[in-house]
């Protein structure tokens, strides 16, 4: 018999700002590769965007910008939902078996304004005994200090 799976969040890049929207392009949301590789997530690879200024979301598949550009293009169909300045989550799955979530550590990969690396949270899956012993009720989302926006 085949083990249960369920889908995992293991990485996302947390309120990164949009540089781009061309309804032109194929295809795809285009990301700096240096945020992709913190977050763990692949080129070419699913993922789901969230706009966090105007609460649209869309699902879409990642291609790679130039590194160190702070690039977050979002393409073709997608460049209608998402405006250059808005605020985006990425989000990246993958189908794990049960046995294995607990100790899977899923990473949310934190930007400052200019869409450069600031630090990465690492957030660990409890067991079901250990559920509600590291509970996140009510925790913000905790800004950037300015002297890191510059």
């Amino acid at each position: 018999m085949t083990e249960a799976t369920r889908l995992f969040m293991y990485g996302k890049i947390h309120r990164a700002t949009v540089t781009g929207a061309d309804v032109d392009y194929v295809g795809s949301i285009t990301v700096d590769p240096l945020l992709l590789a913190a977050a763990g997530i692949y080129p070419h690879t699913m993922v789901d965007v969230v706009n966090v200024t105007s609460g649209e979301r869309i699902q879409t598949y990642v291609i790679e910008g130039p590194a160190g550009g702070g690039d977050i293009c979002l393409n073709g169909a997608a460049a209608h939902k998402f405006r250059a300045g808005d605020l985006a989550i990425i989000m990246a799955y993958e189908q794990v078996p049960l046995s294995q979530l607990p100790g899977r550590v899923s990473r949310a990969v934190h930007v400052d304004g200019r869409n450069r690396l600031v630090f990465v949270d690492k957030h660990v899956t409890p067991s079901l005994d250990d559920l509600g012993r590291n509970s996140r009720l009510g925790e913000k989302y905790r800004s950037v200090p300015e002297a890191e926006k510059a």
